[in-house]
């Protein structure tokens, strides 16, 4: 089973690393766009000296290799050496056999498209463990450790990266459409990230709290937390009432409260990296197929 999970992962990491390469050779190479973190550096080197980004993403990675064996352990440091190849062998393949794809009458394009293909390609890599080194494992250990988005992360380093671009090769013109690329790239990253769990939560206070609980798990068939509270301004005891469910129930979920008490507080929050019964879990607590 094991054998199975880390197969499927490093499949899912080659995969991604392709759509990364691609995203790279076809819409940022091609169209004169930057990129930020080291894979910039690698196209800064190549647009200033004709340096191949095949071979200078691996040799800009290789004092990174060793925080990665000392700090992520060895199986994130396998997938880290699988997604860096990976990436040095897709940028090779893609820059020997090109795809024509003119897009630089329409930056704006270009520049979505970039972005988009380089955050699902980052997105399915950081999904199943792997990085493709340089700033990605920064941001994965300011994810795991500090609890940052890896889009935040990646965005704010990608801006030094992409100044330092703009002072070098970039026109201002080509400078703001790569920060568009990389905007959208991160945006993406964080919805491959967080977007197949991401759920809404309510918190409920109500004077028919019991009723309110016992319809959802009745009609929604989604547990319901019930906490102790007090007002602050009347001093009494209050129960609190916490439920999660998926984005498309809130509506139905809404309706279940307003149809018990229609004058009931609810709070609605984003819910992120949803663990559990009725989401990862099913009733027999076992994986749910995705």
């Amino acid at each position: 089973m094991f054998g199975d999970v880390r197969l499927k992962n490093i499949l899912f990491i080659i995969i991604g690393s392709g759509i990364f390469g691609f995203g790279l050779v076809h819409f940022n190479i091609q169209n004169n766009l930057a990129e930020g973190g080291f894979t910039g550096i690698t196209l800064m080197l190549y647009f200033l000296f004709s340096i191949d980004p095949s071979i200078s993403n691996l040799v800009l990675n290789i004092p990174l290799f060793f925080i990665g064996w000392r700090v992520l352990g060895r199986t994130s440091f396998i997938y880290t050496m699988i997604g860096t190849v990976g990436l040095s062998f897709y940028l090779w393949l893609f820059q020997k056999y090109q795809l024509n794809m003119p897009l630089k009458d329409d930056l704006t394009l270009a520049a979505l498209f970039a972005g988009v293909s380089i955050g699902i390609g980052l997105g399915i890599i950081f999904r199943f463990g792997g990085t493709t080194g340089g700033v990605d494992i920064i941001a994965r250990l300011a994810h795991r450790y500090l609890g940052w988005s890896m889009g935040k992360t990646m965005f704010l380093f990608d801006l030094c990266v992409i100044s330092l671009s703009w002072l070098t090769y970039l026109t201002y013109k080509e400078a703001m459409y790569t920060l568009v690329a990389v905007f959208v790239g991160a945006r993406v990253i964080d919805f491959m990230q967080e977007g197949a769990y991401a759920a809404k939560g309510a918190t409920i206070i109500s004077s028919k709290s019991e009723e309110i609980s016992s319809k959802i798990l009745k009609e929604m068939d989604r547990g319901v937390t019930i906490l102790k509270g007090q007002g602050s301004f009347t001093k009494q005891d209050q129960n609190v009432l916490y439920c999660v469910v998926g984005k498309n129930e809130i509506v139905r979920l809404k309706n279940v409260i307003t149809s018990v008490d229609p004058h009931a507080f609810v709070a609605v929050s984003d819910v992120h990296d949803v663990l559990g019964e009725g989401f990862t879990l099913d009733e027999n607590k076992k994986p749910l197929q995705r």
